[in-house]
C-alpha cells in the first residue's frame, strides 16, 4: 500500500545533497490558461534534475560492504548524474552504462563527477541489460533509476515539499512519466495526505508506458519508444512503481513532440530557463488538460523535472514550438506560372508574417509554393486562411500536421529546372516585419519573372532571401539599380558552386564554373 511509503519518504536523506526546490507560479502561462499554474523547479537541483533525490537515498542506505564494492547504474543521463554525484559525495566508485543516443552534455556531466562511463546500445533497455551483466561480473550494487523502494521514496520528497509550499491542497499535480518512480513517490505521499488531489501522469505519444499498463491492468513492453524526450524513453513501467501508480494515479495524458516543444518555450517565457523535453512534459499535459476540461481558476502544479538539453537541439525545439502552439501554418499552394502571380498570391496572404517561402519554377502552366505563415489565433485562423485562399481560386494543401513535410520536404523544395533560361541568383536580406515581403514584391512588380524563391526566418532580425530571376544581360543593370533603390544588402550568387550543382536552371553551364 502507498501508506507504507510515508515513513520512507519522511526518513529520506536526500537533503545531504539535494535542495528543496521552489514552487513558482508561471505568471504568463497562468494568465493564458486562466488557471494558477505552479512549476516545481527540479531543474534547479545541482545536477539539473530530480533524479539526484532517489539515487542518493538509495546509495546512502547501502551497507558498508556494498559501498566498498561500488555501484553501477544504467541511465539516459539524469539518473546517471544523480548516481555519479551521490557516489562522489559518499566516496564510492561508480560505473554508469549509458545508451549511445544519450546527449553529450549528460555524458560529460557524469564524467565530471568522477564516474566511469560505458556507452552501450540504442536505448535504455539495452544499456540496462548490459549493466546488469557487468554488475554480476564485478560484484557491484545496481542502482535502479525507478524500480526501487528507496529510489521511489527519494523522489516522493517532492510531493512532501509541494504540500508544504502550496497554500492548501492543489487541484491537480502533473508529473512526467518514464519508468514511474517519480509519479509513484509523489502520488503515494500526496494521496495519503490529500486523497482529493488529482495525480495526472504525462507521457509522449510515442512512449505510453504507464498509459498502456493502466489500460490493460498489467505491465506491457512497448516494441519501440521515441527518443526525443530521452529522459522518459522507457519501454516498460517498473514493477514496484506500477504497483504503487495503479493505486494513486488518476489518469495519464499523452502529448506530441510539437506540444512538448511549445511547452519548452512556455517554460522559457516564464522562467528564462530551458527545460529538457522530458522536463517540459508536465506543462504540455497541463495545457492539454485545460483545453479538454475547460477548467478555470484551479491551482495546477507541473513538475519541471530537468534541464539537461543539448544546445544544438534548441534549433529543432524553436522551430517546432510554433507548430505545437498552432502558431504556424504550413501550406502548399498551386499558383499560375505567369508574371505577377507570385505577387498576387502574397497579396492574398495579406500582411501576415511569413516564416518560410519556397518556390521553384516547374513548368509553363502552374507552380507550387511551400509557405509557412505565422498565426495569432491557432487552428481557427488556419482554417479561415485556407478557406480564404480557396475562395481566391487557389488550390491549397494544408501540410501543418504532415510529419514528412515538417521534417523533410520543407528543406527539399527546389532543385534544377531545365526549362528556366537566363536565370541569375541573388542573396539578400531585409528587416523582418509584417508585410516586408509583400512590400518588396510589390516594388518588384511585373517587370521580371521570379523563377526561384526561398525565404526563411525564425526569430532573426532580418529575413534572408535567395531569389532566382529570369533576366537578360541587357536588363541586369536596371535590376541592380532597382535593388540599390530598395536599400537591401545584396550579393549575386549566380556563380556559386552549390547553386550550380543543385539548383540552377537550364542555362547553367557547370563546366564553365569549375
Amino acid at each position: 500500500m502507498p501508506q507504507s511509503y510515508i515513513e520512507r519518504i519522511l526518513r529520506s536523506r536526500v537533503y545531504d545533497v539535494a535542495r528543496e526546490t521552489p514552487l513558482e507560479i508561471a505568471q504568463r502561462l497562468s494568465k493564458r490558461l486562466d488557471n494558477r499554474l505552479f512549476l516545481k523547479r527540479e531543474d534547479l537541483q545541482p545536477v539539473f534534475s530530480f533524479k539526484l533525490r532517489g539515487a542518493y537515498n538509495k546509495i546512502a542506505a547501502l551497507s558498508v560492504e556494498e559501498k566498498a564494492k561500488g555501484v553501477i547504474a544504467a541511465s539516459a543521463g539524469n539518473h546517471a548524474q544523480g548516481v555519479a554525484m551521490s557516489a562522489n559525495k559518499l566516496g564510492i566508485r561508480a560505473l554508469i552504462v549509458m545508451p549511445m543516443t544519450t546527449p553529450e552534455i549528460k555524458v560529460d556531466a557524469v564524467r565530471s563527477y568522477g564516474a566511469r562511463t560505458v556507452l552501450f546500445g540504442d536505448s535504455y533497455d539495452e544499456a540496462y541489460e548490459h549493466s546488469m551483466q557487468l554488475a554480476v561480473e564485478r560484484g557491484m550494487t545496481f542502482i535502479h533509476p525507478f524500480d526501487d523502494a528507496d529510489v521511489i521514496a527519494g523522489q516522493g520528497t517532492i510531493g512532501m515539499e509541494i504540500l508544504r509550499q502550496h497554500t492548501g491542497p492543489p487541484d491537480a499535480i502533473f508529473i512526467p512519466v518514464g519508468g514511474g518512480g517519480l509519479i509513484a513517490g509523489i502520488g503515494a505521499y500526496v494521496k495519503f495526505v490529500f486523497p482529493q488531489v488529482k495525480i495526472i501522469g504525462v507521457e509522449p505519444e510515442d512512449a505510453p508506458t504507464l498509459q498502456r499498463a493502466l489500460a490493460t491492468n498489467r505491465r506491457v513492453v512497448l516494441k519501440q519508444v521515441g527518443i526525443f524526450a530521452d529522459g522518459v524513453a522507457v519501454r516498460q513501467i517498473g514493477k514496484e512503481s506500477f504497483r504503487v501508480a495503479r493505486e494513486v494515479v488518476d489518469e495519464v495524458i499523452l502529448v506530441g513532440t510539437d506540444e512538448i516543444c511549445a511547452a519548452i518555450k512556455d517554460v522559457f517565457d516564464d522562467t528564462r530557463t530551458v527545460a529538457e523535453p522530458a522536463g517540459a512534459l508536465s506543462v504540455a499535459g497541463v495545457k492539454r488538460y485545460v483545453a479538454r476540461e475547460g477548467v478555470k481558476g484551479q491551482s495546477l502544479v507541473a513538475i519541471e523535472s530537468g534541464a539537461n538539453i543539448n544546445f544544438d537541439r534548441l534549433r529543432h525545439v524553436a522551430e517546432r514550438a510554433e507548430l505545437g502552439e498552432r502558431r504556424e501554418a504550413l501550406l502548399a499552394v498551386e499558383i499560375p506560372e505567369e508574371p505577377g502571380s507570385f505577387l498576387n498570391f502574397c497579396r492574398a496572404l495579406g500582411r501576415r508574417s511569413i516564416t518560410e517561402f519556397n518556390y521553384r519554377y516547374a513548368n509553363a502552366e502552374d507552380a507550387h509554393v511551400f509557405a509557412g505563415v505565422e498565426l495569432s489565433k491557432g487552428g481557427q485562423e488556419r482554417e479561415a486562411l485556407v478557406s480564404h485562399l480557396q475562395q481566391k481560386g487557389y488550390k491549397v494543401f494544408d501540410l501543418t500536421d504532415n510529419e514528412t513535410a515538417k521534417l523533410h520536404i520543407r528543406y527539399m523544395v527546389g532543385g534544377h529546372s531545365p526549362s528556366v533560361q537566363a536565370e541569375s541568383l541573388y542573396r539578400f536580406q531585409f528587416p523582418e516585419r509584417p508585410g516586408a515581403l509583400l512590400s518588396f514584391l510589390s516594388e518588384l512588380g511585373k517587370r521580371w519573372n521570379i523563377s526561384l524563391f526561398h525565404y526563411r526566418n525564425h526569430g532573426a532580425a532580418y529575413g534572408r532571401v535567395l531569389m532566382g530571376i529570369q533576366i537578360s544581360a541587357k536588363e541586369k543593370h536596371k535590376f541592380h539599380q532597382f535593388l540599390a533603390e530598395q536599400g537591401y544588402p545584396c550579393e549575386e550568387e549566380t556563380d556559386n558552386i552549390a547553386y550550380r550543382l543543385f539548383a540552377c536552371g537550364g542555362s547553367c553551364d557547370y563546366e564553365q564554373s569549375k
